[in-house]
């Protein structure tokens, strides 16, 4: 995760523009990024934000 903003708010925004405009869905996002989703979702957690597959963002 060494490639993504650390603050919470950069992270959610960043990840929301990729899954918006690069990819399908969360597992896709971190397979081709080559981060754990566990971590990925528990630091956008901790900061308020969860995974909605519905709508392919963190709200």
């Amino acid at each position: 995760m060494e490639q993504l903003p650390h603050d919470p708010y950069m992270l959610m925004s960043v990840v929301n523009m990729k899954l918006r405009d690069q990819y399908s869905d969360l597992d896709d996002l971190c397979g081709s990024l080559g981060i754990s989703k566990e971590e990925l979702c528990a630091r956008l957690h901790a900061a308020g934000f969860d995974y909605d597959p519905v709508n392919n963002r963190f709200s």
